[in-house]
């Protein structure tokens, strides 16, 4: 059975730092994307980071370029976004996703209706 638990998510004050874990199980981990999204109230779903272990690549929105960073744990199939200097508009349930999808390093490869597998999600507030 595939699976994939977040964890990490909580309440931060604006310019802190969060780390989110992702662990996979059921599936072959290298052979996937995996994609950290977010959805604020009101908002819709949109993609933050994504990354491909096997094609050493990775992806991510605009926003966060420079504030979040995506890695992963092949041997603990965990994927982990370190989250610094927070804002408030990061506050959003997060949730991992995987994917089987071909890695081409841009904005396609963190849509959402690519994924197949997703966690529940945790969540993240940061406060003003």
């Amino acid at each position: 059975e595939v699976q994939l638990v977040e964890s990490g998510g909580g309440l931060v004050q604006a310019g802190g730092s969060l780390r989110l874990s992702c662990a996979a199980s059921g599936f072959t981990f290298d052979n996937y994307v995996i994609g950290w999204f977010r959805q604020a109230p009101g908002k819709e779903r949109e993609g933050v980071s994504c990354i491909s272990s096997s094609d050493n690549g990775t992806y991510y929105k605009r926003s966060v370029k420079g504030r979040f960073t995506i890695s992963s744990d092949n041997a603990k199939n965990t994927i982990y976004l370190q989250m610094n200097s927070l804002k408030p508009e990061d506050t959003a349930v997060y949730y991992c996703a995987a994917g089987k999808i071909r890695w081409i390093g841009s904005v396609i490869n963190c849509l959402g209706p690519l994924y197949d597998y997703w966690g529940q999600g945790t969540q993240v507030t940061v406060s003003s």
